[in-house]
């Protein structure tokens, strides 16, 4: 971007526009019927590890250490082209292109994720919503740390970040201040995960869903960033 934006509505993936958890069953289905039981919970258990490691989800990497651990199992391809060939788009939430083409007509929409470098932005992609933020995305290793390079590829006065992680929006909150309204959409297991809730401040706005937001002025957004967190200032404003 050549110029700094008014606002820029940062918009997590997982969770937040789009079911990750329900991808997450159907691929444990998947591994029992392919692979059995104890195999799929040995593909968790090198998931989990690796990705307390590198510090983000990477399926496809967990993938291929368990295929080096079981060389003659033919049944790997087919989970591979599960997790390719995933119909994403079937699992993006109720209201969140709608929620997108909102923010689209007050600013900029930009895609703001953690992942690996293949399997995560092909779920952006097919999912549609790299169409949705006319192909605006940025995937990091860990976003929080990146906010200056976010900064410098998508200037704005003032950021609207959506995310279903209180860790993450706090240490936003953190470094843009009042610059930054938070927004905590309770989907998924992190948002349900009391030692998560009680470990961070509330949010500057929550919804119960992501399609809530479609009852939300910018008004109120933006007033939300300085009313002490908790969605007070923007919750049952005007509606456009």
């Amino acid at each position: 971007m050549s110029q700094t934006d008014p606002i820029v509505f940062l918009l997590d993936v997982d969770n937040t526009l789009l079911d990750n958890d329900a991808i997450v069953d159907e691929l444990r289905r998947h591994l029992t019927e392919a692979f059995g039981a104890e195999s799929q919970q040995r593909y968790w258990t090198i998931f989990e590890k690796h990705r307390a490691e590198v510090g983000y989800a990477d399926y496809l990497a967990a993938l291929q250490q368990y295929r080096s651990e079981n060389p003659r199992e033919p049944q790997i391809l087919e989970a591979s082209f599960f997790l390719l060939e995933y119909p994403f788009a079937d699992r993006v939430y109720p209201g969140a292109f709608d929620v997108i083409a909102k923010f689209n007509s007050w600013g900029t929409s930009v895609i703001l994720s953690d992942g690996d470098v293949i399997f995560q932005p092909r779920k952006i992609e097919r999912s549609g919503l790299y169409k949705a933020t006319h192909e605006h995305a940025l995937v990091y290793i860990h976003k929080e740390k990146q906010l200056d390079d976010v900064e410098a590829r998508y200037p704005a006065r003032h950021y609207v970040v959506v995310d279903d992680k209180l860790r993450l929006l706090h240490a936003m909150k953190q470094v843009w201040g009042s610059r930054l309204t938070t927004v905590f959409p309770r989907q998924g297991h992190y948002a349900h995960d009391p030692k998560q809730t009680a470990a961070y401040p509330p949010a500057d706005v929550s919804v119960d869903r992501i399609g809530d937001l479609l009852h939300y002025d910018l008004a109120a957004l933006l007033a939300a960033a300085d009313s002490g967190g908790g969605g007070a200032a923007a919750r049952d404003q005007s509606r456009e």
